[in-house]
């Protein structure tokens, strides 16, 4: 690991690489997205020796930005480093704590309620229980988030009329909705992607007249 911050510190030096002394956060940002694709490929695959490759190709990009950052004088890898392990141990009572938990459902409710505690009284703090969904989500993951948040919040029914009564007839429908779409001129991801905009503006107004106090 030393090696891989000292190789990183040298190209980004006045005497280094001059593509990566050109870079910031901003230029980086959609590599650290195709390394993570390319991580699924390998791993869907089942190939150990490209699952090596592509985790490295990943860690390059946190080392990256982390050599970034310290030029900058806000952080460095020790600090992730230390950051992402106290946050295993303090989420984890169970494990490092005298926390008993039966299942894995008391585990995830443990951890939410441990991230809201954490967060709360900063900038980052998640009072709606649809906060937390990352904006570049592609939509149909998008849409998943919100609707495993909503029903957890209660904000949510379930759908009455089921479109689809087994996964291959519901892969067949979701396929058919994206050629309908490309054939029609449309975009599906931005047609889904303005839905799940329109729904949760809808589920943020639900909460907000649920937890107003009755007069």
């Amino acid at each position: 690991m030393s090696d891989l911050l000292r190789v990183m510190a040298r190209l980004r030096s006045p005497t280094g690489c001059p593509w990566d002394r050109e870079q910031d956060h901003r230029t980086l940002r959609w590599h650290a997205v195709e390394e993570v694709y390319e991580l699924l490929d390998a791993i869907e695959a089942g190939d150990d020796h490209e699952l090596e490759e592509e985790l490295g190709d990943l860690l390059l990009q946190v080392v990256f930005h982390c050599q970034l950052a310290r030029e900058r004088g806000a952080f460095d890898f020790e600090k992730v480093a230390r950051r992402i392990t106290d946050k295993l141990i303090r989420r984890h009572p169970h494990v490092f704590g005298n926390l008993r938990v039966k299942n894995v459902d008391q585990v995830w409710a443990n951890w939410e309620k441990i991230k809201q505690a954490e967060k709360h009284g900063t900038r980052h703090a998640r009072p709606s229980a649809l906060d937390g969904i990352p904006k570049r989500l592609p939509s149909l993951m998008q849409a998943e988030k919100l609707v495993k948040k909503a029903h957890k919040a209660g904000l949510l029914a379930p759908v009455s009329a089921k479109p689809a009564r087994t996964r291959r007839a519901l892969a067949e429908r979701l396929f058919a909705l994206a050629q309908f779409a490309q054939e029609a001129g449309w975009s599906a991801e931005e047609l889904l992607r303005s839905e799940i905009q329109r729904r949760e503006r809808l589920l943020r107004a639900k909460e907000k007249r649920r937890a107003k106090p009755a007069s």
